[in-house]
């Protein structure tokens, strides 16, 4: 099976340093199922703005897809009522 590689932006990083507990631990579990299948059951393309989203309970991980360099980068991670405004 072909695993894309993921990466993270400045903006992402800070957000995941800003979590603790369970929340942590479930939204790193699901940055890492990106590795497997990006477009996994749950996940929307979005429209207002370019990228895919997942959920992990309510936040929300924001991220791009490159198929061609097998490149995940996770855009933002945040709170589901935070997360959509630019």
């Amino acid at each position: 099976m072909n695993y894309y590689n993921v990466l993270m932006s400045r903006r992402a990083q800070k957000a995941l340093s800003n979590l603790n507990g369970e929340t942590l631990k479930n939204v790193k579990r699901a940055i890492q199922s990106l590795k497997e299948k990006p477009r996994q059951d749950g996940s929307k393309k979005l429209i207002a703005r370019e990228g895919w989203r997942i959920c992990s309970g309510n936040y929300r991980i924001i991220y791009k897809i490159d198929d061609d360099k097998k490149e995940v980068t996770v855009l933002t991670i945040g709170h589901r009522r935070d997360v959509y405004r630019c």
